[in-house]
């Protein structure tokens, strides 16, 4: 893996777009000033304060003279942040099967130093087995091919590294009973993963929740989604919610606190960890 999770280029561009915007209100210049300034409409300023497109060095370079920028030094610090930017994250090698929508995902991973995710279906991504993976990567519709399969199950190896690196996030996962119940690939591949499980329990950085299916949770009911936190100031709290053919990537400070809200609601509803920890076990026994 060559991104750090400081170095996310998803994150950088993040970082970039809430420097640009804060020098341009502390101006009192609006987003369609800007955007005249290097032939942009006041909707494509947005998108780059947004950090969800890319930067062009001769378009910051305009708007920081624009904004009164002469220094030198900060000059060049925010020109080395379009450089970084700009630079491709790791995962651009495997773009043959990674949709579009979800590669601004992986870079907000990367970047995170707290995870906290919400699985109806399945065991949460970065904690599946290689084996459970190639499972359900396999069963998409349409079929993908092997070849796919397998750079698919390679992607998503990668990323679990993430896990093991110094620094590593903190990833809170709350899983559905019926997620671990569910009969994924062969008897044997169920019970590795099951232990796999345990296992990640027992790391300092990891946290596992069982909701078991006696609990009915209303506030649960909008299905699995993953909250992001990071540790530079001015990047706000993402909402990944992933449907069929898209996701939405929510950072609105309300629609935030709301997911925090139903978060906070599941936790309290589930097994403590170490009473999931003992549910995973049963679970192991009984097969």
């Amino acid at each position: 893996m060559t991104d750090q999770p400081q170095g996310s280029a998803t994150a950088r561009r993040m970082m970039l777009g809430a420097r640009l915007r804060r020098l341009r209100e502390d101006r009192g210049i609006s987003r369609a000033q800007a955007g005249y300034t290097i032939r942009a409409s006041e909707s494509k300023m947005s998108r780059l304060e947004l950090g969800k497109v890319s930067f062009k060095e001769r378009d910051i370079a305009d708007l920081l003279m624009y904004y009164g920028v002469t220094d030198p030094a900060e000059r060049d610090a925010v020109m080395s942040m379009v450089r970084e930017a700009n630079r491709p994250g790791w995962w651009r090698a495997f773009e043959d099967v990674l949709p579009d929508w979800f590669q601004d995902y992986i870079g907000l991973e990367q970047a995170a130093t707290r995870i906290r995710t919400y699985e109806t279906h399945f065991v949460p991504g970065l904690m599946q087995t290689e084996e459970y993976s190639r499972t359900v990567i396999a069963s998409a519709l349409p079929p993908p091919s092997k070849a796919d399969v397998e750079r698919a199950v390679a992607l998503r190896e990668t990323r679990k590294q993430l896990l093991t690196q110094p620094n590593a996030p903190h990833v809170w996962a709350v899983v559905e009973e019926s997620a671990l119940r569910r009969p994924v690939g062969t008897p044997q591949m169920r019970r590795g993963q099951l232990q796999h499980l345990l296992k990640f329990a027992e790391q300092p950085h990891i946290t596992i929740q069982v909701l078991p299916l006696a609990r009915h949770v209303h506030a649960a009911s909008g299905g699995a989604f993953t909250m992001l936190r990071f540790s530079e100031p001015d990047l706000p709290d993402v909402v990944y919610v992933e449907y069929l053919l898209n996701a939405l990537y929510l950072d609105r400070l309300d629609h935030v606190s709301r997911y925090a809200e139903v978060m906070d609601r599941i936790c309290a509803e589930s097994l403590t960890p170490q009473e999931s920890a003992g549910f995973i076990a049963q679970l192991l026994a009984e097969d």
